[in-house]
């Protein structure tokens, strides 16, 4: 997946209020049998099965295919969404993070998530935000009276506001991983920063 570094996000949100949104929802077991790592084909298969019939028709009711959240993700627009409370339980597939950043989403925001996918999200790219319940139930109202809503997430400073109504909380993320993301460092690379270092203890060490 695309490595992009993390300042501050303001972006439209795709709301997704649904409570433990498991990973068969965000990406289909069948597609976990490919070996591509193309990021649109997983970007394609984003909560597939509740987009789309069994024909391959848009499931005209479901969020993702209203027409003010029908867009692609692209700066500015929905790249964040918004979902509902204990996202991403069930399996720990890493391709349910590889769809998300696949499609485009650079933020997801829950007022909990499951532990591994959290991590998977993370070593994608996608930074994941845990906010109270009640911010969270704030954000869907907001952007149910208004699909422009803006939503600003700050990651140096850790905080999440909600533009419509100045409101803003902290978030708690990793000091390591915080680093990664505003550097785009995935692990090996953070390793290779330290080559000089790791040799050097190496040496000693004979």
């Amino acid at each position: 997946m695309a490595k992009q570094k993390f300042n501050i996000i303001k972006s439209t949100c795709v709301p997704i209020a649904i409570d433990n949104n498991n990973t068969d929802n965000i990406i289909p077991a069948r597609y976990l049998a490919f070996t591509t790592r193309d990021p649109k084909f997983y970007g394609d298969a984003f909560m597939h099965d509740l987009r789309y019939t069994a024909d391959g028709q848009p499931v005209a009711d479901f969020v993702m295919n209203q027409p003010e959240f029908s867009e692609a993700p692209r700066e500015g627009v929905h790249e964040i969404i918004v979902g509902g409370k204990n996202w991403g339980s069930g399996s720990s597939r890493e391709h349910a993070a590889w769809a998300i950043a696949g499609y485009g989403v650079r933020v997801v925001i829950s007022s909990s998530f499951a532990d591994i996918h959290r991590n998977n999200l993370m070593n994608c790219f996608v930074l994941p935000v845990i906010v109270s319940t009640e911010f969270q139930q704030e954000l869907f109202a907001s952007i149910a009276a208004d699909p422009q809503t803006i939503v600003t997430v700050d990651l140096p400073n850790q905080t999440v506001t909600n533009e419509a109504t100045g409101n803003s909380e902290h978030f708690d993320i990793n000091g390591y991983k915080k680093y990664c993301l505003m550097n785009a460092l995935d692990d090996i690379d953070y390793l290779l920063q330290h080559k000089e270092d790791i040799e050097k203890f190496e040496s000693s060490r004979k």
